[in-house]
């Protein structure tokens, strides 16, 4: 692996975390092959398959924009490279905030996030993204919350 493909590989995962959080939904699309596989079962069941870049970004758009705020916080990534695909292992710390009356406002997910990429027209794109969760603390109605949130949003 090059210096140049750990760079960028580290760039993309930032970028990842950045426009979620930042809800830059362009940026967000743009780290993403065109289909992806999604797995986010060890969270809820039922969560992952293929998608639609697309779709998978529209999905975030139905939850995202209903928060106060979110940080996503990716450490200790582990790059493997071979030719145009790798592999990246990070820690994920998640934390979701939504003030409101139903209990504490934080919801905080902990675990790692273990991406497949591939290299498209010379940029490194991730094509598959399993989350697999080790903790979470906090109250976890706020996502459900969120997206009820975010659905009156958007029909305003």
């Amino acid at each position: 692996m090059s210096a140049d493909d750990h760079q960028e590989i580290t760039k993309l995962m930032s970028r990842f975390a950045r426009g979620i959080d930042l809800r830059d939904w362009d940026m967000y699309r743009s780290v993403f092959t065109d289909d992806i596989e999604i797995d986010y079962t060890s969270y809820r069941a039922g969560n992952g398959g293929p998608f639609k870049a697309d779709d998978w970004v529209q999905r975030g758009r139905m939850l995202f924009p209903g928060l106060a705020a979110s940080q996503h916080f990716l450490s200790n990534l582990d790059i493997t490279v071979d030719g145009d695909s790798g592999t990246v292992i990070s820690y994920v710390r998640a934390e979701h905030v939504l003030p409101n009356t139903a209990g504490d406002a934080m919801f905080t997910i902990g675990g790692y996030y273990t991406d497949s990429l591939r290299r498209v027209d010379g940029e490194w794109k991730i094509c598959k993204k399993q989350l697999t969760v080790l903790w979470n603390s906090g109250n976890p109605q706020i996502l459900d919350m969120a997206r009820e949130r975010a659905a009156a949003l958007l029909a305003a």
